[in-house]
C-alpha cells in the first residue's frame, strides 16, 4: 500500500504537478490555517458558521481552500474562533 507522502513524492515529481500545486499553495495554506484555528477553539464548523452568521457549507468551502476568501469572511472567521486576523507578506521563496 502507498503512503500518502510516497503518493504526494511520485505526483510532484512531474513539472505539470508540481507548477499546479506551487501555484495553488496560498489556498491551501489558508485553509490548512482556517482549520487549525477552529480546531484549537474546539469548535465545529456548524458553530463558526452561527457564530459568523452564515451556514455551515459556507465554513467548510472556506476551509476547502477551493476558493480565496475576502478579508471581510476571514475577519469574521477569526473572530469566530477567538482568533487575530494578521495578514504577512513575505520575501518570494521563503
Amino acid at each position: 500500500m502507498t503512503s500518502l507522502k510516497d503518493l504526494e513524492t511520485r505526483l510532484l515529481a512531474d513539472p505539470a504537478v508540481k507548477a499546479e500545486f506551487d501555484r495553488l499553495a496560498p489556498e491551501f495554506e489558508i485553509a490548512e490555517t482556517l482549520i487549525h484555528a477552529r480546531q484549537r477553539a474546539g469548535l465545529s464548523q456548524e458553530e463558526v458558521a452561527q457564530r459568523m452568521g452564515t451556514s455551515q457549507s459556507a465554513v467548510a468551502r472556506l476551509e476547502s481552500g477551493r476558493a480565496m476568501p475576502s478579508s471581510a469572511s476571514l475577519a469574521r472567521y477569526a473572530a469566530a474562533t477567538g482568533s487575530r486576523l494578521r495578514v504577512e507578506l513575505l520575501p518570494a521563496g521563503k
